[in-house]
């Protein structure tokens, strides 16, 4: 099947769309050996398409785990700044898998890493709100934090939908949330008079972190995997 040369590219493992953008740019992507051009699509079945000089793999198996981020580690896979990633956790894992959306440095919990670009886009595009719950630790008046948590607040210059909280124990809420935006469960109760001393994500759509050690990944059964296709309308 004719594809873009960035999406066969980047399915296959060996880096990002963006990046595989910059290799078609540098002159490193070749088809039926003719450098590739932005833009341009391929059949791997039928076509000859060479990355770095060599031939492009078959597109791998698909994996899906879970990892319990400890904080201190950077959602990426690289650093310029020498700082630790969520890669040093996964390391043992032979293909190349990415984080799926973001969790914050300073946070820590459920964070979802897969090879599956399709479900990745799908589970971060806009349209699909996937709900995110937080163990939140907090500092200040939770009870007049609570109806401003919980009612419309703008975020960034963008207004975001009702949180829903509960009161999990002394300073401890579960907070709720739909859009994901960065750094927005912080930004929230900052607005409200909290301070956050602590953010765990402990589910994310139909996933639960369940008692995951910090810095342990396991892979998704195959249940889970369907309960996130299943969340997604439309093919993937």
């Amino acid at each position: 099947m004719t594809q873009r040369l960035q999406k066969l590219i980047a399915e296959a493992g060996l880096c990002s769309r963006r990046t595989a953008e910059q290799w078609i740019r540098e002159g490193r992507i070749k088809v039926n050996g003719i450098p590739a051009v932005l833009g341009q699509q391929a059949d791997p079945a039928a076509d000859q398409i060479l990355v770095n000089g060599l031939p492009l793999s078959p597109t791998p198996e698909k994996i899906y785990i879970m990892l319990n981020k400890p904080r201190g580690f950077l959602t990426t896979l690289a650093d310029d700044r020498g700082r630790s990633t969520v890669a040093e956790l996964v390391g043992e894992i032979p293909e190349r898998i990415f984080p799926v959306g973001r969790l914050d440095y300073d946070s820590d919990g459920l964070l979802l890493m897969t090879n599956d670009g399709a479900l990745t886009r799908a589970l971060t595009h806009p349209s699909h709100e996937v709900d995110k719950v937080y163990l939140t630790r907090v500092r200040g008046d939770i009870a007049r934090a609570i109806p401003q948590l919980t009612g419309p607040m703008e975020i960034d210059g963008c207004t975001v939908r009702p949180a829903q909280v509960e009161v999990a124990g002394p300073n401890l809420l579960t907070i709720t949330i739909h859009e994901g935006r960065n750094r927005q469960v912080r930004k929230m109760c900052a607005k409200a008079g909290l301070e956050v001393r602590r953010l765990t994500r402990i589910a994310e759509g139909p996933l639960r972190l369940g008692e995951l050690p910090p810095g342990r990944w396991r892979f998704l059964t195959d249940h889970e995997i369907r309960s996130l296709r299943n969340l997604i309308s439309g093919p993937l």
